[in-house]
């Protein structure tokens, strides 16, 4: 029986594929897991390497990073679903431990932020929609969360890096926590949106959004697990 689901969308990341798996498999060891690569049109290959080494690929021709995710969340069959991004940038050492948080915090979801965010944009973007949403990183994909929060959504902005997705799950009760973790260097050409990202959502949710207490659950995340006391989850 799968207990944990990772998720990750790709768009040429053929080059990093592989190391990607294997330092999942290693993280999660014994953990009965599957790894599945829902692809969005690249064109180095990506899917025929992952066929070689995850339980499961998906290709959407010109899928958005936010379509890509969805669908892979969709299609897991653990009672815990992991994202994560390909490029390396989220560790893949922390996934159990991020698994592991959902029950050690008594969250319905725990998003991985970076400690340090490193442009403008992702500052802005953080402080503004991020902090209704209780996370201080709100471009990050690597998060854990009950598979059944999305199983019956779609998406209604298109391309969000994922953002929709959380607010998705806040919007429909979830408890959401945050844990936060040092990143590594990051790569040349990241794929994140621009400073009117966060705005797009305020017509559509923005009044259904509920500010958050000015201090969420929040621990910090290493190689041990989840270390801190929570001190109550947003909902």
């Amino acid at each position: 029986m799968v207990t944990v689901s990772v998720v990750t969308a790709t768009l040429n990341e053929a080059e990093n594929v592989p190391e990607l798996i294997m330092r999942l498999r290693a993280s999660l060891g014994s953990a009965e897991h599957e790894v599945i690569v829902s692809d969005g049109g690249s064109t180095d290959g990506t899917p025929e390497v992952a066929r070689r080494l995850a339980d499961r690929v998906i290709e959407i021709p010109r899928g958005s990073q936010s379509a890509c995710l969805l669908e892979g969340v969709k299609a897991a069959r653990g009672d815990i679903v992991v994202t994560i991004d390909a490029d390396l940038e989220n560790p893949p050492e922390l996934v159990r431990a991020l698994a592991a948080s959902l029950d050690l915090m008594g969250c319905d979801a725990v998003v991985a932020s970076r400690r340090r965010l490193p442009r403008p944009a992702e500052v802005l973007a953080s402080l503004t929609l991020g902090r209704l949403l209780g996370v201080s990183d709100l471009f990050s994909n690597f998060r854990a969360f009950r598979r059944g929060l999305l199983n019956d959504y779609g998406l209604r902005l298109g391309e969000t890096f994922g953002c929709e997705l959380l607010v998705a799950m806040k919007l429909r009760g979830a408890k959401v926590c945050e844990v936060t973790y040092e990143p590594p260097p990051r790569r040349a050409r990241p794929r994140v949106g621009g400073v009117q990202l966060p705005y797009r959502f305020m017509l559509p949710y923005g009044h259904r959004l509920i500010p958050v207490p000015p201090h969420p659950a929040r621990g910090l995340i290493g190689l041990g697990g989840v270390q801190g006391h929570p001190r109550g989850p947003t909902s």
